[in-house]
């Protein structure tokens, strides 16, 4: 399917609102820049232009929820997060695409949801908490997927 014009998430590039960590021919993984609060907030994007996980074959809907999983998988091992947060809810852009999403109990909004209300101010901020460079957790989520999902690093893979 061809991407739509004016769909933000049918763009095939970096933007000022993420940056992409791996990508194959169905899908792509990017990591959320524009949410400050939240700096282990990663989107797995569908490219076909569809709106929901069901419009996706069978093969397809496991190769993309088998994404989202790579990803949960290498922030739990790299983060030790409170909780994952994943949604697909498309209301503002119907294009599928999942939110994966490390939470912490210190987080701003916890336990309320990242569009909920503000719980408390963090500092020293957010980004500063993280166990490791976002450059490193991008690695680590590259690797997850490439290796969960695309079936490289595997020997005979």
């Amino acid at each position: 399917m061809a991407p739509v014009a004016g769909c933000e998430l049918c763009a095939e590039r970096t933007t000022s609102a993420w940056t992409e960590v791996v990508a194959d021919a169905r899908l792509r993984v990017v990591r959320v820049l524009d949410a400050p609060d939240f700096p282990a907030f990663y989107r797995v994007i569908w490219r076909d232009h569809v709106a929901e996980l069901s419009d996706l074959s069978d093969d397809d809907r496991a190769h993309c929820l088998a994404a989202v999983v790579a990803v949960e998988a290498a922030l739990r091992a790299a983060l030790a997060p409170t909780k994952i947060n994943l949604a697909a809810l498309g209301n503002m852009v119907p294009h599928l695409h999942w939110h994966v999403i490390a939470r912490f109990d210190w987080d701003s909004h916890f336990p309320q949801p990242i569009w909920g209300a503000r719980q408390r101010d963090v500092v020293p901020p957010a980004g500063e908490r993280m166990r490791l460079p976002l450059n490193k957790l991008d690695e680590l989520v590259r690797q997850s997927v490439e290796t969960r999902v695309f079936g490289l690093g595997r020997i005979g893979g």
